[in-house]
């Protein structure tokens, strides 16, 4: 069974996380999405299916989930190389199909539907948030990258790219393949960096002319520090408004 019919009205709402690149703030967007959502009632939960070199963005979602996911659930396929899920399980002679990788994610639909710890009433628009690995033609599996992925599960997708030099290449790349693979419900969040340099104050102007109707949001830069549980949560309530829409709510 494909993943269409989870997508639709009254049902959970996939949003999927990509980049334009890795390192861009996907796991950071992620958590303040998570955390924003499950602060105003929305039953979320979140995955990031493949971790190559640490752990630390799936322990990072977990920290978030007040115990409703395990770290295996939110991280089902982990290795220790930084580098890309394809050539690090052939290092380790594993196969991941990407059927397996559909599977999990409906097993874990399946056995977490319920809503949230203490919830009173009737959750609207349940969430599951997926955190991509780099960027959309990364190689997750033998023949299948994190687009394919993307279009096996139907869903919304969130593009994060960062406020720099080269973005607008990078993000119009991006958003162009998505396109044409046939996602059509697309938003781009522009991630300011520490340092800016001479096109981040054009950036967010240029890529919101280039991409209409296509919608850009831009996300100020967040503190090294802002990667605890505690500070994403205090972040989600000073970005709420911004969040929202980002969420496409």
């Amino acid at each position: 069974m494909g993943m269409r019919s989870l997508s639709q009205p009254g049902s959970r709402r996939i949003l999927f996380i990509t980049g334009t690149d890795t390192g861009v703030g996907k796991t950071l967007l992620t958590a303040l999405l998570l955390a924003h959502l499950r602060s105003r009632g929305h039953h979320a939960i979140a995955l990031k299916p493949f971790c190559s070199g640490t752990r630390a963005d799936a322990e990072l979602l977990h920290s978030l989930q007040d115990g409703d996911l395990s770290l295996d659930e939110i991280n089902p396929f982990y290795f220790p190389e930084p580098i890309a899920p394809l050539v690090a399980a052939r290092i380790h002679h594993r196969r991941i199909p990407l059927a397996r990788v559909l599977q999990h994610i409906h097993s874990v639909l399946a056995r977490h539907s319920s809503p949230i710890k203490n919830q009173k009433s009737k959750i609207k628009n349940p969430f599951l948030l997926i955190e991509g690995s780099g960027g959309l033609l990364v190689a997750l599996g033998e023949g299948y990258s994190v687009l394919d992925l993307i279009t096996a599960l139907n869903c919304e997708v969130v593009v994060v790219a960062r406020n720099k030099l080269g973005t607008i290449n990078h993000t119009l790349l991006t958003t162009q393949t998505l396109q044409r693979a046939g996602n059509r419900k697309l938003s781009v969040a522009l991630m300011d960096c520490k340092t800016k340099d001479v096109s981040a104050g054009s950036n967010y102007r240029t890529l919101a002319e280039l991409l209409a109707p296509i919608q850009v949001r831009s996300i100020p830069f967040l503190r090294s520090s802002s990667r605890t549980a505690a500070a994403v949560k205090k972040n989600a309530a000073i970005l709420a408004r911004l969040l929202t829409r980002v969420a496409f709510l």
